[in-house]
């Protein structure tokens, strides 16, 4: 009986263009979320799932918004 006979028939084979693909996206998701490039994504996530009755603020609002704050309390940035 061979071990891994079953489990290697069983795992579908992908290409290698595919792969690199889904491993770019992962990495393009992943620092779009480092550099806050998906913040107003998460704000919208959030203002919807909290219940808000106003409207949430427009995507220039809120980067408007977001500078402000952070100029009026600096905290841990690099620039």
């Amino acid at each position: 009986m061979k071990p891994f006979a079953g489990a290697l028939a069983e795992t579908p084979t992908r290409s290698l263009p595919g792969t690199l693909l889904r491993g770019f996206r992962g990495f393009a998701a992943y620092f779009r979320g480092v550099m806050g490039a998906d913040a107003y994504g998460k704000y919208l996530e959030h203002h919807e799932a909290s219940g808000h009755p106003a409207a949430p603020m427009t995507e220039g609002q809120f980067w408007r918004d977001r500078m402000d704050r952070q100029d009026s309390n600096p905290q841990g940035r690099c620039c």
